[in-house]
């Protein structure tokens, strides 16, 4: 594993973050219905997380030697209360497959602070797929 591909994966992680930032925000001002108090409080309160994952990663990629990208993933199109969920446990799996993956990349890189922090990562975002599952257990398909 050579420098530059950790720094181009690193880039594509820090695209996630900055997505999962723009579609928590968007995410929040869209909630509708009798729960909105409570999905916009649970979206925004992820934001800081996402953030510092971001600002993890921007650092990281800069002491590399490589140029942080400022280009978000695309969020995912969602109008209900329940798409947004789903979409937001579907970019916390990736999130999770894809820091998974980093973690290992770390390791044969031989970055072993890399390695540490990426796995707190992979628990921070564990823990939101975890919630959001939780949300969506009994959650009506209307």
């Amino acid at each position: 594993m050579n420098k530059q591909k950790i720094i181009d994966h690193l880039n594509e992680d820090l695209a996630g973050e900055l997505s999962a930032i723009v579609q928590y925000i968007t995410y929040a001002a869209k909630a509708t219905g009798p729960y909105r108090p409570q999905l916009k409080q649970f979206y925004l309160d992820e934001v800081p997380d996402e953030q510092g994952h971001a600002q993890f990663l921007s650092e990281k990629i800069v002491a590399l030697g490589g140029e942080p990208t400022t280009k978000p993933r695309p969020v995912a199109a969602a109008e209900t209360n329940r798409e947004m969920l789903e979409a937001v446990l579907q970019a916390e799996k990736k999130a999770i497959a894809d820091y998974t993956k980093r973690v290992e990349e770390a390791e044969k890189f031989g970055d072993k602070g890399l390695v540490v922090q990426l796995e707190d990562i992979v628990a921070d975002e564990t823990g939101h797929a975890e919630e959001t599952e939780r949300i969506l257990r009994d959650w009506s398909h209307a």
